[in-house]
């Protein structure tokens, strides 16, 4: 009888390890720059062309990280990328100068892919062994969290009158805090060692991993370009910070309960039907500010795309894992890189038609066909 019960505090420190190690990696380390934009365009004075640009040095890295994932020792990949997402997280504090934001924003990015991939890789393996696999949605909660944490945070700075540069230090300090907390769960063993080589193992595609890795991108324009900008979108609307903040801690808080919600309660859900069913929410909270402009539709864009997209990725790398079990990293680390690229674009394109009229509404409508697109190949059962 005592067993179970230890099966079920190793499940809970899995989950728990795995939860906090993606809470910086994605809510800190990919996302803390969209809390903070409003600050940086009020403060230094950053344009949406540049934001745009700083988004994409991010992406571009992930899109690096994913890559090259596959080929890192995971104690040291999951160990030195947090600390170096603490490292570079601090240092935009310290400088104004875009070229070497640009260079931290893409550090942060490539050590960003690196936890999700080995983070999700070490989890999903160690939860499936346990007969827990609904544990999986907290690990993947822990993305939520992190993003929900960082927008509450960044409304406390603001309301303390703390400047950009003052909330990218704080915001370091606070990734190495909860690096120390996950030390010890991530250390290097003989385990871990014969994961390793079970990662090498060359990956083979077929056209039913091809068709999983292209719905799996298809995730990465489709979320980006509201996941952003959507407090910049709010601050159009009202400039209390109390208020136009509550976007991010939304998002964020959406996307944390999706994830535990649906592995406990959609868990006899087919995995692509409910990715397929999750596309077609995003969708429409990507496309509702255009329809209707506001403040209202924004926060219910947030829920939206909020509460689905960590759903989305949970369902992709759970079925990465059912579709390529005998190389699981290498298949993630794979589909990662796919979702990477196209999330290069969003902020690419936002860019490129910021200064025309309606050009960032078109945006939004683009990535609202490339989800419905990907929800109909989701739908139809795989040959």
């Amino acid at each position: 009888m005592q067993r179970p019960s230890n099966d079920l505090r190793s499940a809970a420190s899995i989950a728990v390890a795995g939860s906090i190690a993606l809470a910086v990696a994605m809510g800190i380390g990919r996302f803390a720059f969209t809390p903070i934009l409003p600050m940086m365009e009020a403060d230094a004075g950053l344009t949406l062309k540049a934001a745009g640009w700083l988004a994409a040095a991010n992406y571009f890295g992930y899109l690096l990280g994913a890559l090259s994932a596959a080929r890192l020792p995971r104690a040291w990949a999951v160990r030195g990328s947090l600390l170096l997402i603490a490292a570079v997280t601090f240092a935009m504090g310290v400088t104004h100068a875009f070229a070497p934001q640009l260079m931290l924003r893409l550090l942060a990015g490539v050590a960003s892919a690196w936890v999700l991939v080995h983070v999700s890789a070490w989890a999903l393996d160690r939860l499936h062994a346990l007969g827990r696999a609904d544990a999986s949605g907290t690990v993947y909660a822990g993305v939520g969290v992190g993003i929900a944490g960082a927008g509450l945070l960044c409304i406390a700075l603001m309301a303390a009158h703390a400047n950009s540069m003052r909330t990218w230090q704080v915001f370091g300090v606070v990734s190495l805090v909860f690096t120390a907390a996950t030390w010890t769960a991530f250390r290097g063993d003989a385990q871990q060692a014969a994961a390793a080589d079970v990662v090498m193992q060359p990956l083979h595609w077929n056209a039913d991993r091809v068709r999983v890795a292209l719905c799996y991108a298809a995730l990465g324009f489709g979320y980006i370009i509201p996941a952003t900008f959507l407090p910049a979108m709010a601050h159009r609307y009202i400039s209390d910070p109390a208020v136009f903040g509550l976007a991010w801690p939304v998002f964020g808080a959406a996307a944390a309960l999706s994830t535990w919600i649906a592995a406990r309660w959609l868990r006899a859900v087919d995995n692509r039907r409910l990715w397929a069913g999750a596309y077609v929410l995003m969708a429409i909270g990507v496309g509702l500010p255009v329809a209707w402009p506001g403040l209202t539709a924004i926060l219910i864009a947030a829920l939206l795309v909020g509460g689905t997209f960590m759903v989305v990725t949970m369902a992709g790398l759970r079925e990465a894992r059912a579709v390529a079990p005998e190389s699981a990293t290498a298949f993630i680390a794979a589909i990662t890189a796919a979702f990477a690229l196209l999330q290069v674009l969003g902020p690419l394109v936002v860019s490129a038609v910021a200064h025309l009229r309606h050009g960032f509404e078109a945006s939004l409508l683009a990535a609202v066909v490339v989800l419905l697109w990907a929800a109909i190949i989701l739908w139809r059962p795989p040959r």
